[in-house]
């Protein structure tokens, strides 16, 4: 048997986008991952998969929407390669706020006003009336009497999407070694192999600047309520959304705690989450309360993510942070291009960090 030309350290999304993508170009790929093929401890498990540049434009840098404005058309492309099909839809996103929360509804609306005047390329936020919501989303009339509308953002089913990916790796005859840790001082694939370090957390002891940021998120089975499209309420305290998924599941989140405790949820965050989503729909009050899931996220101090190139054909691909899902097409993209260029236009053109 050949060895692999490139292995893969840690089975998230990243490292299973990764797999993928090496394999269809021809390369013999290895995968090795700590857990499973269930991804029970990545951070992508847990999070929401939207696709929303612009509203996290009022949270991040300006890379950051740039590489979400990139991968938002990339993820149509990446999903007709797989053979599972994997939810995805791209109705926009709806913000919403109380009236007492008015004031911070406005300074949200400036950022995104400042985003839009810097990148005329991302449609604007639309303003609406109660009128113009409830004719948008009907289950919400007379609930609110303005909010903002973001066309063509989109969102994706991260479970979905997880177990096609690893359904495509084993297509296309990637070895992978699961529940098998390792670390890459204790491998050595080869001077003409590509090493790829996508372990999240778990690259910390070789990264030492990473850090977790501590997300409560929760899935609730909601048959009564009817909201077609991610819904996020503007909040003080930080920003509060509300994915539909199929069949009647939300995944309402997110705390952001800087922290690197693992433990349940706490009772506070759980009410404030719920809480907060009953305020938007009255039938969130008779959901189900499927799972309170808590992960790190993989953080670095600027919190922007970064490509590293700690020796020839060693790569580690982290920092990932909130922005998984938004920004992973435009990360793949550009280690594709350093591995086949030598280096990569795309990460220029995007502000996206390559350390050598």
């Amino acid at each position: 048997m050949l060895k692999p030309d490139a292995t893969i350290l840690g089975a998230g999304l990243m490292g299973r986008l990764l797999a993928c993508a090496l394999a269809q170009r021809g390369h013999r790929v290895e995968v090795i991952d700590a857990g499973g093929p269930e991804a029970a401890h990545a951070a992508a498990r847990v999070a929401a998969a939207m696709l929303a540049p612009l509203a996290e434009s009022a949270v991040t840098e300006l890379n950051v929407v740039r590489m979400g404005q990139h991968a938002l058309a990339r993820w149509p492309q990446l999903l007709a390669t797989l053979e599972r099909p994997v939810f995805f839809q791209q109705l926009g996103t709806l913000v919403l706020w109380h009236r007492q929360d008015a004031a911070e509804a406005e300074r949200f609306a400036g950022q995104l006003a400042r985003t839009s005047a810097a990148l005329p390329s991302l449609p604007q936020a639309q303003r609406m009336n109660g009128e113009a919501l409830t004719a948008l989303e009907p289950s919400l009339a007379g609930r609110f009497a303005q909010g903002l509308y973001l066309p063509d953002e989109g969102q994706l089913d991260n479970r979905e999407l997880l177990a096609a990916l690893a359904h495509q790796m084993q297509v296309l005859g990637v070895t992978v070694r699961w529940h098998t840790a390792r670390n890459p001082d204790e491998l050595d694939p080869g001077p003409d192999a590509w090493l790829f370090d996508c372990r999240g957390l778990g690259g910390q002891p070789q990264w030492g600047a990473l850090r977790g940021v501590r997300g409560e998120v929760a899935r609730v089975l909601a048959p009564g309520v009817n909201l077609s499209r991610p819904t996020r309420l503007v909040h003080p305290r930080y920003p509060l959304y509300i994915a539909p998924k199929p069949e009647g599941v939300f995944v309402i989140g997110a705390t952001e705690i800087e922290s690197d405790d693992l433990s349940p949820a706490s009772v506070r965050s759980t009410l404030e989450l719920l809480s907060a989503a009953y305020t938007v729909h009255p039938g969130f009050g008779e959901a189900r309360i499927i799972e309170m899931g808590v992960q790190l996220r993989p953080t670095l101090p600027d919190n922007l993510p970064a490509l590293r190139l700690s020796a020839p054909r060693r790569m580690a691909i982290n920092g990932l942070y909130r922005h998984g899902f938004l920004i992973a097409p435009a990360v793949l993209d550009a280690a594709l291009e350093l591995v086949e260029q030598g280096h990569s236009p795309l990460a220029e053109t995007l502000g996206l960090a390559v350390i050598r």
